[in-house]
């Protein structure tokens, strides 16, 4: 039954998708921009309203309704029962997850170029809900950054709601008539002479605008940036033992590789292996371009090294860099040593080398 009542709204022309009014949260604001990323719903409209009568005539409705059935394209998740989850993730699903696992494939396909069977595809689909659209789930469902439990008491340097996507969006429930910000215009779901909250669906189109082309970026760097990197990592892993005997420092030819998450994914591939401490990379493509070294972290979400550079060296640059380390050419030490640099491959590789060694 369900499955032809939405064959029945998929021919319904135009596309309308429905949403609750009043105030807005990033889940559903990103939940709606996702949706107009494909073909079906490029161009379909939006009502935003609470009423259940308006709601049933729309083909999809997000975060309102007491419903997720994505045979009828309903999809909320504040039903007391509901307790659905992305793939081998524990964190609950708002209307972005939701949205996000039934459309998050065809989506990445659309924009890649790619088949939705690619592998290449599912890589993606899996990063961008781990790095992006769950942080949403969570923050609409009030689930904590880290358990309490484990926290033993300690407490956040710094207040970081501020400045976060779910933030922003809540601060555009807010309209400010402000000559640096965008004018609120009447750009809304209904006729603005028969639609008394026009203003307000204005400032939701914001802020979907706001939290989904944020996604598409994410995605775009994802399958531009990070997903060719995947490859020069492992190349760079298995030639380690080119660069050093040691098996500990990695070299890329060019730099601007993302490869930090890459590096614990390979290492993790191969426990019995040494850790690397260092890596290698020009600062640019120029063919005299200036070296870098940087130390690698204890974890992906670590700024502790594994082994910086030399207590002695950091926060010395130039000249007298050169002469404390005995290495021609030396540029600069950070003063936390974990990052160096020289206008040689070979300076940097004999600054990692000699770090080596207490």
């Amino acid at each position: 039954m369900t499955e032809e009542i939405a064959a029945k709204r998929l021919k319904t022309s135009p596309v309308v998708i429905g949403t609750h009014n009043g105030h807005f949260h990033a889940d559903e604001a990103l939940a709606v921009y996702m949706l107009r990323l494909l073909p079906t719903y490029r161009d379909a409209s939006l009502v935003r309203t609470r009423d259940a009568t308006k709601l049933a005539d729309c083909h999809t409705v997000v975060d309102v309704g007491g419903e997720y059935d994505a045979a009828a394209n309903r999809y909320d998740h504040h039903q007391r029962t509901f307790d659905t989850t992305f793939p081998s993730r524990k964190t609950k699903l708002s209307s972005a997850g939701l949205v996000y696992m039934h459309f998050g494939r065809a989506i990445i396909a659309q924009r890649t170029g790619l088949p939705d069977s690619h592998a290449d595809v599912t890589l993606l689909y899996k990063k961008l809900y781990a790095d992006f659209v769950e942080a949403f789930d969570a923050n609409d469902n009030g689930i904590e950054l880290y358990d309490p439990k484990s926290l033993n008491g300690n407490k956040k340097r710094f207040k970081e709601w501020g400045v976060t996507l779910a933030s922003l969006v809540s601060d555009l429930n807010n309209p400010v008539d402000d000559p640096l910000l965008p004018p609120i215009v009447p750009a809304t779901s209904l006729d603005v002479s028969m639609n008394p909250q026009a203003a307000e669906d204005s400032c939701f189109l914001q802020a979907s605008d706001l939290v989904g082309t944020s996604f598409v970026r994410k995605l775009a760097l994802a399958h531009g940036k990070w997903l060719p990197a995947r490859s020069t990592v492992i190349e760079a892993y298995n030639a380690r033992l080119d660069t050093d005997p040691s098996g500990c420092i990695i070299t890329f030819s060019g730099g601007g590789v993302p490869w930090k998450e890459h590096l614990y994914n390979v290492e993790s591939m191969h426990p019995d292996n040494p850790k690397i401490l260092f890596v290698l990379y020009p600062e640019s493509e120029a063919k005299d371009s200036r070296w870098r070294v940087q130390a690698v972290s204890v974890s992906q979400d670590s700024f502790q090294s594994r082994k910086p550079l030399r207590e002695e060296w950091r926060g010395v640059r130039d000249t007298e860099l050169s002469e404390k380390a005995g290495i021609d050419g030396c540029v600069f030490c950070h003063a936390s040593g974990f990052t160096g640099g020289n206008v040689t491959k070979e300076g940097v590789l004999e600054m990692a080398k000699r770090s080596m060694v207490d």
